[in-house]
């Protein structure tokens, strides 16, 4: 291996030189240690030109909040949720218990890592391998896909947030999740000394996982009374429910579960009109796989304008949603801020490369609830977005979404298998082209 050249006292005396030697980079460092290099490289035009008015807007009530969790994916999959549940009960505001959604993919997760290594271990694969370690770096986080959200919906419905609140334990998820990434560590390393005990490691490990997600998060309701008083002042009495039932009386007209997952994967070797699958990326065991169909980021955008403009319902989507941002007026677009200009540093690369070389990633997953159409009916220029960080910031929680930011930042969207054209739709019943479980296209929202 060539020897790494040292960081010589000569030319760090040379690059300090040439720094002060510059007044362009003596005024850049004044100001970016005084306010900060986002006030400094914001642009100025660009912001005050991404405006928040829009052709189509869905109103889907006020902004939830997932508070220090990652479970942006719950909050967005059930606020398209609840704007199908709010219009089919006539109700002007509502909320799904997130915690519920929670509490069942956390348990679910176990008992799936549970099997899924004890796999690993019985064919012999080595502890230190990539794949072995990554699932144990990777596991009981709190990110998850829309695929995911329909496993848990589909098996174990939903309830209003009211009936099982949130708790200090699921607004603030680190110290739950460490524990439980303590109980699953302990357990793999009783499967790999003891093989012969897998199978009660495996029953014991979930029987504890039930119980420590019982006392940071509380007992799921199975059954419950619901009543409700709609928009227009009339009382309703549903009587005794269970939450898979509740689930389907308001929701399942949607028939949500049915949706495909359409993914913008850049990079040239994965050809666009086929299926890209993630090893190992589940919660449900026996559930529906995670996998997506790759489809051109126009094809996207066509289908969510679509979807907005023409059924008035939320569409599902996740992002890379750090770069570019201004979190608190709440606002996207791909030339925002101008870093490059402020240290005089080209940032070029392409979507893919950006994908390639670790760069960017899918990390949050938001609705859209808006878009303003060129008055050619199809051309996008502006997106507004239903966040799950509060109503403090942005518009009381909606983001604005610039049109070129969609094209470098947005990766997946989740729509109807009906709008599919007939070439998709095959291609839907076609293997998955699995990829890698550190793959970035299975990076979680």
């Amino acid at each position: 291996m060539t020897e790494i050249a040292p960081l010589s006292a000569d030319t760090l005396n040379e690059m300090t030189a040439d720094f002060d030697s510059d007044p362009v980079n003596r005024m850049a460092m004044n100001a970016v240690t005084a306010a900060g290099i986002d006030k400094v490289a914001r642009n100025y035009d660009r912001a005050r030109l991404l405006q928040r008015r829009f052709s189509t807007t869905v109103d889907n009530g006020e902004a939830t909040h997932q508070d220090r969790s990652g479970r942006c994916w719950l909050f967005s999959s059930l606020n398209v949720a609840r704007f199908v549940a709010k219009k089919n009960m006539n109700l002007k505001e509502f909320e799904f218990s997130q915690n519920y959604a929670m509490y069942y993919d956390k348990l679910e997760r176990v008992n799936y890592f549970m099997g899924d290594i004890a796999d690993l271990i019985r064919s012999g694969e080595p502890v230190d391998s990539r794949l072995f370690q990554h699932m144990l770096a990777d596991v009981m986080g709190d990110g998850g896909q829309w695929t995911m959200a329909m496993n848990i919906y589909k098996k174990y419905g939903a309830v209003p947030k009211d009936l099982y609140p949130e708790t200090e334990s699921s607004k603030n998820t680190g110290e739950m999740n460490t524990q439980l990434r303590r109980l699953l560590h302990t357990a793999v390393a009783h499967m790999v000394d003891e093989p012969d005990q897998i199978d009660e490691i495996v029953r014991r490990t979930v029987e504890a996982g039930h119980r420590m997600l019982t006392i940071h998060l509380g007992e799921p309701p199975k059954r419950f009374h619901w009543e409700w008083t709609d928009a227009d002042g009339v009382f309703h009495r549903d009587g005794e429910i269970t939450p898979q039932e509740f689930w389907n009386k308001y929701v399942g007209s949607a028939d949500l579960e049915s949706y495909v997952c359409l993914v913008d994967d850049p990079r040239r070797e994965h050809v666009k009109g086929h299926r890209i699958g993630i090893e190992h990326l589940n919660n449900v065991a026996g559930g529906d796989p995670t996998a997506y169909l790759n489809v051109p980021v126009q094809f996207m955008k066509d289908c969510v304008r679509d979807i907005l403009v023409e059924q008035g319902i939320p569409v599902w989507f996740g992002a890379d949603c750090h770069p570019m941002m201004d979190r608190v007026d709440g606002a996207w677009a791909a030339d925002l801020f101008e870093y490059g200009k402020v240290y005089r540093v080209d940032f070029d690369m392409t979507k893919e490369q950006r994908v390639r070389f670790g760069d960017s990633a899918m990390n949050h997953a938001m609705a859209f609830v808006g878009v303003d159409v060129d008055d050619d009916g199809t051309t996008t220029r502006r997106w507004r977005v239903e966040n799950s960080w509060g109503t403090k910031i942005a518009d009381k929680g909606y983001f604005t979404m610039g049109d070129d930011w969609f094209d470098e930042y947005v990766f997946e969207v989740a729509v109807p298998k009906a709008m599919l054209p007939d070439e998709y739709r095959k291609a839907l019943d076609e293997p998955a082209t699995m990829l890698p479980a550190w793959d970035p296209m299975g990076a979680l929202a």
